[in-house]
């Protein structure tokens, strides 16, 4: 009988030590996300250099990235990005075909993909290389939706670009990319 009421008193005791400190707990997150929310602006306008100290030092010049095989709609990615002062400064990623007309500026795909997808090349390009610009890192870049395997490309790319500019290498990359039938 004297153990039923020494464990009724523990769980009593340790019942109400968890009930103090998840009352307690809530102040605790509201001073936390309210030091957040102050300090973001800071956070914001920092996160650009965090981002390039993170990533390494990146070189100046221009680094470009070409696919070698057009695929079986007749493009191939042309990838570039440009570093100034340790920044990246401009960022091109784009599919050209053999004429070497980009197909941002091919207004009959446009409009089908705007139909089917919702979203066309003249949208996402500028999208996905403004987004490295603004970021200045390739893991930050999200998604367009209905560009996803365009998306994907980008995503397989820049990360090349920025380690030949963290290297300073300048020589142009060139993927031999499968083109499936």
């Amino acid at each position: 009988m004297e153990f039923k009421k020494t464990l009724s008193t523990a769980t009593l005791l340790l019942a109400s030590t968890f009930v103090l400190a998840a009352c307690g707990g809530a102040d605790t997150d509201t001073e936390a996300e309210s030091s957040e929310m102050a300090s973001s602006e800071v956070m914001v306008e920092s996160s650009s250099e965090a981002t390039s100290e993170a990533m390494g030092e990146l070189q100046d010049g221009t680094y470009t990235l070409v696919e070698k095989n057009f695929d079986t709609r007749g493009w191939k990615t042309e990838f570039s990005i440009t570093v100034v002062d340790g920044m990246i400064t401009e960022s091109t990623f784009e599919n050209v075909n053999e004429a070497g007309e980009k197909k941002s500026e091919d207004a009959a795909y446009q409009e089908n993909m705007v139909a089917k997808a919702g979203v066309g090349p003249a949208d996402y390009f500028p999208q996905l290389n403004a987004q490295l610009v603004e970021k200045q890192d390739p893991a930050a870049v999200e998604v367009v939706t209905g560009a996803t395997s365009s998306y994907d490309t980008f995503k397989e790319y820049a990360p090349m670009l920025v380690e030949a500019a963290q290297a300073g290498d300048t020589t142009t990359i060139e993927i031999d990319n499968v083109v499936e039938e």
